[in-house]
């Protein structure tokens, strides 16, 4: 049965959609099937693998206008990876989730039918804690939260770990913390602050794997691409394949 796990966290540029696109990449180089759901309306996460924001996409599934089968598409270099493209339209999804009954599942009976055709359903959720990433809480079985290394890594995360626990106490009882993956690590004294302030406050839950800064991740979305297929020996893309391998362990428990 498929893994949903929701990559969350409300404070932009934390690496949240470099990590979804690379995790994603990289479990599928590693032989799991693995779906990238865009729920962003940026769709940085659609065009950073090559696919057109244009086509159809999640917010056609959400109005009802396609299923889950007709908007996947597979990508086309990266054997066992498809992905859910997203386009600026889902904007509009906010207000119409709300007025919507049981609108908070939505996003979860649109992935019902595909859920077991995949090991792993990563979403790429939207920069805020508006009603779309709710719905993507609703409908995943953890939340994998990006922690930047940088001096506010930590402001916010207590609005969103408390809104995690909302969710799973009045809507999603499942919903568990996949983890804590720091990102955008170099080496200075701040940097190794937070990162142990990280592994202090939430212990296990912060993965062993530290993706460090590196130019190929900034530069590999504008070819259309993961890491990986843009430069394989680079520093981000051994991060982003050692963390995918850590994370298959942890899943294997």
């Amino acid at each position: 049965m498929g893994k949903i796990i929701a990559l969350a966290n409300q404070k932009g540029g934390v690496g949240k959609t470099t990590t979804a696109i690379n995790l994603a990449a990289s479990l599928a180089v590693l032989g799991k099937k693995t779906l990238l759901i865009d729920a962003d309306p940026q769709a940085n996460a659609t065009s950073g693998l090559g696919f057109d924001i244009n086509g159809a996409n999640i917010y056609d599934c959400i109005s009802g206008d396609k299923t889950a089968e007709e908007v996947i598409l597979p990508c086309p270099e990266v054997k066992k990876l498809s992905v859910m493209p997203s386009s600026i339209n889902l904007v509009g999804a906010e207000t119409e989730l709300s007025t919507m009954e049981n609108g908070h599942y939505r996003l979860k009976e649109i992935l019902a039918p595909v859920k077991d055709q995949y090991d792993f359903l990563l979403i790429d959720c939207s920069p805020s804690l508006g009603f779309v990433t709710v719905n993507a809480l609703v409908a995943a079985d953890s939340v994998l939260i990006p922690v930047q290394c940088e001096y506010f890594a930590l402001e916010g995360l207590g609005k969103l770990l408390n809104t995690v626990k909302m969710v799973k106490g009045q809507l999603n009882p499942s919903l568990e913390i996949e983890g804590f993956v720091l990102t955008m690590y170099s080496r200075t004294r701040l940097a190794n602050q937070v990162a142990l302030e990280v592994r202090e406050h939430f212990g296990h839950l912060a993965f062993e794997t530290i993706v460090q800064r590196n130019i190929r991740l900034s530069e590999a979305p504008s070819y259309g691409k993961p890491a990986l297929l843009y430069d394989a020996a680079s520093t981000g893309s051994i991060n982003y394949l050692n963390l995918a391998k850590e994370f298959i362990k942890r899943n294997k428990k």
